[in-house]
């Protein structure tokens, strides 16, 4: 079978999509298929060509590590905002059903395009329609529903005359869903989206989770002796949707209670600035640093007692099951997450730790000053570990997503 990925993020990339995709080409190669990706030359976080990509750039083919063809558009350099972040999706989405169609020798069985990258999406429907080829739409996180948040950010809901930006969500959220509706399958994450995507008539959904990584030079986590500090991480995006300022008024809360604590911060994104000055404003024990190279987190793991999942009270995020809760559940490691949905019921069935309601800084602080009484802090790191052998191993993941593949070549023949 030959596969036709469209992504927008892809390896050497190191974020939870490139992550997530390179695990699975690998396993596809290895079962016998032949895959060919299409995506930019890779310039996430920094918004601009990695220093340490060596190849050809937009217009060239490469062979991927795991074997896979790689097949480079163009892209646009981004400064961070919304806006440049669009247009450089935008530009990479024409120029992929641009190189798709020049090339004649790309003749594949199933067509997958990926978001994030929300373009990304038409520019599958539109190939799959020109090359009459199935088409599966991989939607990884609550889309379109995430719109709809797009302009509390500045406050467009309240104004008598909606905001720009509020009217385009909107009819951006019309179209994926009326692409979802006519795809030929849909893939999410989490069974709670798949079962709202069902009920707005998009007939074959199924629900391939986010996998559990494995980390270099560290394979489980074993839990800090204690020295009367409780010591918090968190790795990840750090943006509008993660709400990390809670996190930041419930240790001012757990330091008034006369616990020694502190929390380190490692990761990019929109929010990283308002972290640093809500932790400045308080006088807490804040560490911000920037993304760290895949081989460098152990570091901030095995400082750790605690691992924090974070997301805002929104609608669409309790559809929404953060990928480094997978990475925490397969090293064991204790879990704080200020979570509600889908995301807070794992962590409660699998022993990891707890989970507050998102938002709620007085509920989290509570927890903390509660965990700080009993370091180390033991989770239940069989049950963490069964579940992820279950529901989020590599191999199994990939394979439950090639049988979804086989079924859609197979019924174009």
């Amino acid at each position: 079978m030959r596969i036709l990925l469209l992504t927008h993020y892809y390896d050497p990339e190191t974020g939870p999509p490139q992550l997530r995709w390179s695990s699975l080409v690998r396993e596809f190669v290895r079962a016998g298929h032949q895959v060919d990706v299409v995506a930019p030359p890779p310039h996430y976080p920094l918004g601009r060509l990695l220093d340490t990509y060596e190849g050809g750039g937009a217009g060239s083919t490469e062979e991927g590590r795991h074997g896979e063809t790689v097949h480079r558009v163009r892209f646009r350099a981004t400064s961070g905002s919304v806006g440049s972040i669009m247009w450089d999706q935008l530009t990479s989405a024409v120029s992929s059903v641009v190189t798709v169609l020049r090339r004649r020798d790309l003749a594949p069985d199933v067509i997958v395009a990926t978001a994030p990258a929300l373009p990304t999406l038409a520019a599958g429907w539109l190939l799959a329609r020109l090359l009459r080829k199935p088409l599966l739409l991989e939607v990884r996180d609550a889309w379109p529903d995430l719109l709809a948040v797009v302009d509390r950010w500045e406050g467009g809901e309240n104004r008598r005359h909606p905001h720009a930006k509020y009217l385009l969500a909107r009819f951006a959220a019309r179209f994926i869903t009326l692409l979802q509706r006519s795809a030929d399958y849909v893939v999410t994450t989490t069974a709670t989206f798949a079962e709202v995507l069902q009920g707005r008539g998009v007939a074959n959904v199924d629900v391939v989770r986010n996998t559990a990584h494995p980390l270099p030079n560290y394979t489980e986590h074993e839990p800090r002796q204690p020295d009367g500090q409780l010591r918090i991480v968190y790795v990840g995006t750090v943006g509008r949707a993660q709400g990390l300022e809670t996190a930041v008024r419930a240790l001012r809360i757990v330091q008034d209670a006369g616990v020694d604590v502190a929390m380190r911060v490692i990761g990019t994104g929109a929010g990283k600035t308002r972290v640093q000055q809500a932790a400045e404003a308080l006088g807490v024990p804040v560490t911000v640093r920037g993304a760290q190279s895949r081989d460098q987190i152990h570091l901030h793991y095995r400082w750790a007692d605690t691992f924090l999942i974070m997301l805002r009270e929104w609608p669409a995020l309790s559809m929404t099951v953060p990928s480094k809760l997978y990475e925490a559940l397969e090293l064991g490691m204790h879990v704080s997450a200020s979570v509600d949905g889908e995301a807070a019921r794992i962590v409660n069935a699998t022993g990891a730790g707890f989970a507050t309601p998102p938002g709620d800084a007085e509920a989290l602080a509570a927890e903390w000053i509660a965990l700080a009484k009993r370091l180390p802090a033991e989770p239940d790191q069989e049950q963490m570990r069964g579940w992820v052998r279950e529901y989020a191993e590599e191999s199994r993941v990939a394979s439950d997503y090639l049988e979804i593949l086989h079924a859609l070549a197979a019924a174009d023949r």
